[in-house]
C-alpha cells in the first residue's frame, strides 16, 4: 500500500473510535439537562484531569507552540511555562472551591448560572451578559480549531483546506451533538492519551535521527545561539524582552476564566478529587509542553540540514517531522494525535456554548414569557443539540478564509475569557463582599478592554498581551463597585461559608 493509504487508514480508525465513544456516551446520557451538560457530577479525577488538559491544549500545543518556537526560539516557551504554572494554581485553589460552591449555590451547572446564584442577581443581567460573552469569544475559539483542522489536512494529505475543515467539523459535531458533556469528556481522555504518546515519540525519534541531543544543540547554536535562550538575543531587561516575557507568562491568568476547562472542576465527584486530578493534569501538561518545545528545537536542527524538506508553514513542523520519520501508518496515528488536540477542544467548547444558549439565555427568555414550566428536559436537551449545530456552522463560516494564525485566534479568545471571567471567578470564591453589580461592571469592563486592546495596533498594545490590562481593569472595577453597593446578606454569607467548609472535606 502507498504512504497516503496507510495514513488514511489510521485517520479513519481514529474517526471511527471517536464516533463509537460518542455513541456510547449517547446511550449513557439521560434526557436531563444536568446529565447532558455536566455528566451528573460524576467524573473521576483521572478523567477530569485528562479531559481538562486535552480540551485546553487544542491544536495550539501541536501546531501553534512548535511553530512559534521554530520561528523565534525558546523565548516563545514562556507561554508554556505561564500556562503550566497557571494550571497548577487553578487546580490547587479554584477547583475544590468551585466544585463545592456550585453545589451550594443552587446546584449550578454553568458558570453564568453559578454567578447568578452565588450573588443572588434577580435581574438576570449578569447571567445574560456572561452567556453573550461566551457566545462571542467561543465562536472565535471554535473557529481557531476549524482553521487548524483545515491546515492539518492541507499539509498532511494535500486535501483542499475547506474540505479538511468540513470533515473535522462534521465528525466533531456529530459525537458532541449526541454525546453531550460525557461524549466530549470521554473522547477528550482518549485524545489526551494519544496526544501524550505523540508528543513523547516525535521528539525522541527526531533527536535520534538528528544525531543525538549534543548534535541538535550544536546545530541550533551554529544557526543562531539566541534560539536557545529564554530571553532571545539579549538579557531580560533589554529592549522589550521583559514585556514579551511578562505577556507570555500572563497566559497563565487565563486559566481562571476558561469555561470549557473549569466546568471539569464542577463535574468532579467531590471537591477532594481535585488533589489527585491536579497531579495527573499538571504532570500530563508539563510533559506534553516539553515534548512540543523539544519538537520545535529538533525541527530547527533537522530542517537546517534538510532544507528541501523544510515546512512552508512553521505551524506544521510537528506534522512534517512525523511524516518524514515514521512508517506511514504510525505517522497516521501521530497525525491523528493532532486531530485529537483540535477536536477535543472544539467539542468541549461546543458543549459550553450550547449550555450558555440554553441554560443561560433561552431559559431566561422562556421564564419571562411564562413557558419555562411547560418545557421538559427533553426539549432543553434538543435545544442544546441545536445550539451546538448553530455555533459550529458559524465557526465554519468564519474559518473559510483564515486571515490569522492559529496562535493569534487562540490568544484573542483566551484573553477574552481570562479578562472577563477570571477575576469574577476568583472573587466569587474568595471574597464575601462581591456584589452582582460589581461582578457585572467588572465583567463588562474586562471583556471590552481585552477586545479593544486586541484590535489596536500600537507599540504598547503589540508589546503587552491584552489579558493583562483586561484582567487588572476587571478586578479594580469589580472591587470598587462592590464596595460601593455592598449590603450584608445573611443568606449569601451562609452559602459562602458552606462552600468553604465543603471544599475543605478530604
Amino acid at each position: 500500500m502507498s504512504e497516503p493509504t496507510f495514513r488514511t487508514i489510521a485517520i479513519i480508525l481514529y474517526f471511527a473510535g471517536m464516533l463509537a465513544i460518542g455513541w456510547f456516551a449517547y446511550r449513557k446520557t439521560k434526557d436531563s439537562l444536568d446529565d447532558y451538560m455536566l455528566a451528573g457530577r460524576g467524573l473521576r479525577p483521572s478523567v477530569a484531569a485528562l479531559s481538562a488538559g486535552a480540551s485546553d491544549m487544542s491544536g495550539w500545543l501541536l501546531m501553534g507552540l512548535p511553530g512559534a518556537i521554530y520561528l523565534a526560539g525558546l523565548v516563545e516557551a514562556w507561554i508554556a511555562i505561564g500556562l503550566t504554572v497557571g494550571a497548577w494554581v487553578n487546580w490547587k485553589f479554584v477547583a475544590p472551591r468551585l466544585r463545592a460552591f456550585t453545589e451550594t449555590a443552587g446546584d449550578s451547572i454553568t458558570i453564568p448560572s453559578f454567578f447568578e446564584e452565588r450573588l443572588q442577581d434577580r435581574t438576570h443581567l449578569l447571567r445574560i451578559v456572561c452567556g453573550l460573552i461566551i457566545l462571542v469569544f467561543f465562536t472565535f475559539y471554535v473557529s481557531s480549531g476549524m482553521v487548524a483542522a483545515g491546515k492539518f489536512f492541507e499539509s498532511s494529505f494535500g486535501l483542499n483546506y475547506l474540505a479538511g475543515m468540513l470533515i473535522v467539523a462534521a465528525i466533531t459535531m456529530v459525537y458532541t451533538l449526541f454525546g453531550g458533556f460525557l461524549g466530549a469528556t470521554l473522547t477528550d481522555v482518549a485524545q489526551g492519551l494519544l496526544m501524550f504518546a505523540a508528543l513523547i515519540a516525535v521528539p525522541i525519534v527526531a533527536v535520534i535521527n538528528a544525531g543525538g541531543p549534543a548534535e541538535v544543540i550544536a546545530n541550533v547554536r551554529a544557526i543562531d545561539p539566541s534560539l536557545l535562550s529564554l530571553f532571545g538575543s539579549g538579557p531580560f531587561w533589554a529592549g522589550g524582552t521583559y514585556l514579551a516575557v511578562i505577556s507570555s507568562l500572563a497566559w497563565g491568568l487565563g486559566y481562571f476564566g476558561q469555561p470549557h476547562i473549569i466546568v471539569r472542576f464542577m463535574a468532579l465527584r467531590t471537591p477532594a478529587d481535585a488533589t489527585v486530578a491536579r497531579r495527573i493534569g499538571v504532570g500530563w501538561m508539563a510533559i506534553s509542553a516539553a515534548g512540543a518545545i523539544a519538537t520545535a528545537i529538533v525541527g530547527i536542527s533537522y530542517f537546517s540540514q534538510h532544507a528541501d524538506q523544510a515546512p512552508t508553514d512553521p505551524e506544521t513542523v510537528f506534522l512534517d517531522l512525523a511524516q518524514i520519520l515514521f512508517h506511514p501508518f504510525i505517522a497516521g496515528l501521530v497525525l491523528a494525535a493532532v486531530l485529537a488536540a483540535i477536536m477535543s477542544t472544539i467539542s468541549s467548547q461546543l458543549v459550553v456554548t450550547s449550555s450558555a444558549l440554553v441554560e443561560d439565555l433561552f431559559k431566561i427568555v422562556a421564564a419571562r414569557v411564562g413557558s419555562e414550566r411547560t418545557l421538559q428536559d427533553k426539549t432543553y436537551v434538543l435545544l442544546g443539540r441545536l445550539g451546538i449545530l448553530v455555533v459550529a456552522v458559524i465557526a465554519v463560516l468564519l474559518a473559510i478564509s483564515p486571515s490569522n494564525s492559529i496562535l493569534d485566534l487562540v490568544a484573542f479568545a483566551w484573553a477574552g475569557f481570562g479578562a472577563s471571567f477570571g477575576p469574577i471567578v476568583l472573587l466569587t470564591l474568595f471574597w464575601k463582599k462581591l456584589t452582582n453589580w460589581g461582578a457585572l461592571c467588572g465583567l463588562i469592563a474586562g471583556a471590552v478592554v481585552a477586545f479593544v486592546w486586541g484590535q489596536l495596533n500600537t507599540p504598547l498594545t503589540d508589546a503587552i498581551y491584552e489579558i493583562i490590562p483586561g484582567f487588572a481593569i476587571n478586578l479594580i472595577v469589580a472591587v470598587a463597585v462592590s464596595l460601593a453597593t455592598y449590603k450584608p446578606n445573611p443568606e449569601i454569607e451562609r452559602e459562602f461559608d458552606e462552600g468553604v467548609e465543603l471544599s475543605k472535606v478530604q
